[in-house]
């Protein structure tokens, strides 16, 4: 068991927190957001690719997003990644240019997203409640190996749980920011 390290619990707990808001800036809600399109592949040249690496995705306005095909080629192959990624989005080609309006979202598909925000929150909360697990386990095993005395872990342990909670509210703040957003509230 390797001994305790607060700043490896603190990076491993930040961690979580930033895959955490990645997983929520991925979730469509009314607004144009470039991230939206993060997960799209696009087969060109013989491979699958990211779209970000055969086109500059930006957000011109609120509700749409603009894709520019810098390979003419690629426009036909770009349209139809976008259309099978089921993200409920359909293309407007024009020329080099991909326009993509961003349809209303109806009551029931902001609630399946409200969801699935409370999804990735508890899954980051585990994460990060498995660090400090962690944590806790090392610090037992140092006052065993007698590193330092029950005093000192008693008052690291109080030091770990502090990170953990502190981490956990910014967890159900982002999880709360973004249910708000999607549930247009």
């Amino acid at each position: 068991m390797a001994a305790y390290d607060k700043a490896d619990l603190e990076r491993r707990m930040h961690g979580a927190v930033e895959s955490l808001k990645h997983d929520l800036g991925g979730l469509r809600t009314g607004r144009a957001s470039t991230t939206l399109l993060e997960p799209v592949t696009v087969e060109v040249y013989g491979s699958h690719m990211p779209l970000n690496q055969v086109a500059t995705v930006s957000a011109p306005e609120p509700r749409m997003l603009s894709v520019q095909v810098w390979d003419k080629s690629n426009v036909g192959p770009v349209d139809k990644a976008i259309r099978s990624a089921g993200l409920g989005l359909n293309p407007i080609v024009d020329g080099q240019n991909l326009r993509l309006p961003i349809p209303d979202l109806t009551e029931e598909r902001r609630k399946e997203l409200a969801k699935l925000v409370s999804k990735y929150a508890e899954a980051a909360r585990v994460a990060v409640r498995n660090v400090r697990r962690d944590g806790m386990d090392s610090l037992k095993a140092d006052e065993k190996k007698g590193e330092f005395g029950e005093d000192d872990r008693k008052r690291h342990e109080a030091d770990v749980q502090k990170l953990t909670d502190a981490t956990i509210a910014e967890i159900d703040a982002a999880a709360s920011a973004k249910e708000k957003e999607i549930l247009g509230k």
